[in-house]
């Protein structure tokens, strides 16, 4: 039996949207993650060193910066909340250019600004396997984005 051409468009228009869809998913996953990624990747020529945690707050946790090397120390400087920053805690962090917040660096801080990216990878492999019933690819796509997770929770 053939299919009707009215059909075909509309299986056709229906895969456009959901390839649509998952990219939107996936680029904006990558925009949100490289606010925070491209300070860590891109660290070269910034200001290193290492942050001892001595209050947080709900969203910012602030703390003592020490510099590694050609940077000069600050008394405070503020770095994102997340599970792995508690009071008394030190770890190593790059300077965000022209303020006093700080980034983490090293596997852990890595991971931690990927994150966004994953999530978005799983919520992706929903639509890709749904919507495109490309079960492999989608298959592929979640299960990446959520060993970035598992990553990030154990690295932290």
């Amino acid at each position: 039996m053939e299919r009707s051409s009215s059909r075909r468009a509309a299986l056709v228009g229906r895969r456009v949207a959901m390839g649509l869809v998952a990219v939107v998913l996936l680029v904006a996953g990558a925009w949100s993650s490289w606010d925070t990624a491209h300070h860590i990747v891109l660290a070269k020529g910034r200001e290193h060193g290492t942050v001892t945690v001595t209050e947080c707050g709900e969203q910012l946790c602030a703390g003592r910066y020490e510099p590694d090397a050609t940077s000069s120390a600050r008394a405070r400087v503020t770095v994102e909340r997340s599970v792995a920053a508690g009071e008394g805690d030190r770890f190593p962090v790059v300077v965000r250019p022209g303020s006093d917040a700080v980034v983490r660096t090293g596997v852990p801080g890595f991971l931690h600004a990927w994150m966004p990216l994953g999530g978005a990878m799983v919520l992706a492999g929903f639509v890709i396997g749904g919507g495109l019933r490309m079960a492999r690819t989608a298959w592929g796509v979640a299960t990446a984005g959520a060993a970035l997770l598992v990553a990030t929770f154990v690295a932290l």
